[in-house]
């Protein structure tokens, strides 16, 4: 992420879509920072300062800009091809780890020094990881404060604000005006919450293949636990609180899905709101990786247009028992075994009128001690269930963005009954590693055959080192050339 400034002048001028999000323009003048695409009038070069991200723009000093709204970019890409301690990191801290656990645990839990890992933010984002963090609840505040109509006390308490004054001060800090003035000022048309519900745009980079994803998801929800919708996805989840469910739509007008969630989980919305963002891929930048698998152009190798996106997990542990139910069989097989498991194990609830679904997806305590023989399952997948759940329940095993993939997949594969295919789906879609490849997969060496006869796997090895960091992405490319898709 080494920044060219008079290419970054270039694209500014440009007023460029494609470049939204990629930096950031401080304006020494003023004392405000921009997005590429702000309508105001192009500064003089001498009195601009490029930044990587808004968080690195924010320590520097510059407060947001009003008028463009840097909030409303779709974020910092998690995934960083020249660190990927980075990458973890940034994963888990949208996760909200670093709130949780303090910088030197944090740091920690990623097998570095707190003094290194601050080392690598300011090399790789211009920021520490403190800075990022507060950035980013700040914006997630800002949004609520213009999409909504919900008091200040409850924006900031659901921004993860620990008091009103910290909460004020950060808005200043950061926007240069009060909580109060920002909603003063006119505004876009968001969505707003009606009392009983709330709406929550979230944006992304442009092109997106949203259809070409609600294709993936559709044959592999689970029955009761999740629907895709002619144009957006529902879902039941488990919260402290009880039963709770979300729905996504696709915004008609703006590069942006609109998040719906009952009033009660106002609390929650931030987190919530991460983890869809990770569900469908928004923070990825389809251009860079649309200029890194052009690389399968010389191999006569068709991938699509830009904008695919790769399948995240709402939770990872649900896609770990998917993926096992899933091997050997068809995915309309692994998804009536799907439906089986959630109707015997799963806890039921009612959630009308809001939402159809009646079930919750088993917790892994439940399925640990189950005799999932009893829903048709044969003996080694029950086991191999069985013990991904104690590992899960125990903490021994996280699987969720920000988890190493090398260590997770190591543990994954010391299961009985979970081979190399199963541990790297798992790893492309629990942890949303864009750099999982399968290489034995049939339907991959297929697909990347000219021939029509499989390649080996070593040699779609040799290929698919072209297309790293990407190889995630590359790998569904492929799975959707071949009909039936080849992969549960």
């Amino acid at each position: 992420m080494e920044l060219n400034e008079e290419l970054c002048y270039r694209a500014l001028r440009s007023k460029d879509e494609r470049f939204d999000g990629r930096f950031f323009t401080g304006v020494r003048s003023t004392g405000i920072y921009c997005r590429p695409i702000c309508p105001a009038r192009t500064p003089l070069r001498r009195n601009l300062t490029f930044f990587k991200t808004a968080a690195a723009a924010e320590e520097a000093g510059f407060r947001a800009c009003l008028r463009c709204r840097p909030e409303s970019t779709p974020g910092t890409p998690d995934w960083m091809p020249s660190c990927d301690t980075v990458s973890r990191a940034l994963r888990r801290i949208q996760a909200g780890g670093l709130d949780e656990l303090g910088a030197a645990p944090f740091a920690a839990g990623l097998g570095v020094s707190e003094r290194h890992l601050h080392r690598l933010f300011r090399r790789h984002l211009g920021a520490s990881p403190a800075r990022v963090a507060r950035s980013r609840r700040a914006h997630f505040a800002r949004r609520l404060i213009g999409e909504t109509s919900l008091s200040m006390t409850q924006v900031a308490f659901s921004a993860g604000y620990g008091s009103i004054r910290r909460f004020n001060a950060a808005i200043q800090a950061t926007f240069g005006k009060t909580p109060t003035e920002l909603r003063r000022r006119p505004g876009r048309a968001g969505a707003a919450e009606d009392g009983q519900f709330l709406a929550l745009e979230l944006p992304y980079r442009p092109p997106y293949r949203l259809t070409e994803l609600l294709s993936f998801l559709r044959p592999r929800c689970v029955p009761g636990v999740e629907q895709v919708l002619e144009d957006g996805y529902l879902r039941t989840f488990r919260t402290a609180a009880g039963p709770a469910w979300f729905e996504v739509r696709a915004l008609p007008v703006r590069p942006a899905l609109e998040l719906r969630v009952p009033a009660s989980l106002l609390p929650d919305l931030f987190p919530i709101s991460e983890r869809v963002q990770t569900l469908f891929d928004l923070r990825a930048d389809p251009a860079v990786i649309a200029e890194q698998l052009a690389q399968w152009q010389p191999a006569g190798i068709e991938l699509g247009p830009p904008g695919l996106r790769l399948p995240g997990a709402f939770d990872g542990y649900e896609l770990g028992v998917r993926a096992i139910l899933g091997q050997q069989v068809s995915v309309r097989g692994a998804t009536t075994l799907a439906g089986r498991l959630v109707e015997r194990y799963g806890e039921a609830c009612d959630l009308r009128p809001a939402c159809a679904l009646d079930r919750l997806f088993p917790e892994p305590s439940r399925l640990a001690g189950a005799d999932l023989c009893a829903i048709g399952l044969p003996r080694a997948r029950a086991r191999a269930i069985s013990c991904l759940s104690e590992r899960v329940a125990a903490g021994r095993l996280e699987l969720c963005p920000g988890a190493d993939p090398e260590e997770v997949r190591g543990a994954l594969s010391a299961i009985p009954g979970i081979g190399p295919w199963t541990a790297d789906y798992i790893c492309m879609r629990a942890l949303s590693h864009p750099d999982s490849f399968p290489c034995a997969d049939l339907g991959l060496r297929r697909a990347a055959s000219r021939t029509g006869e499989p390649i080996t796997a070593a040699q779609l090895d040799r290929l698919s080192q072209a297309w790293r960091p990407w190889r995630s992405y590359a790998a569904l490319a492929l799975w959707q050339r071949l009909s039936p898709p080849g992969v549960p």
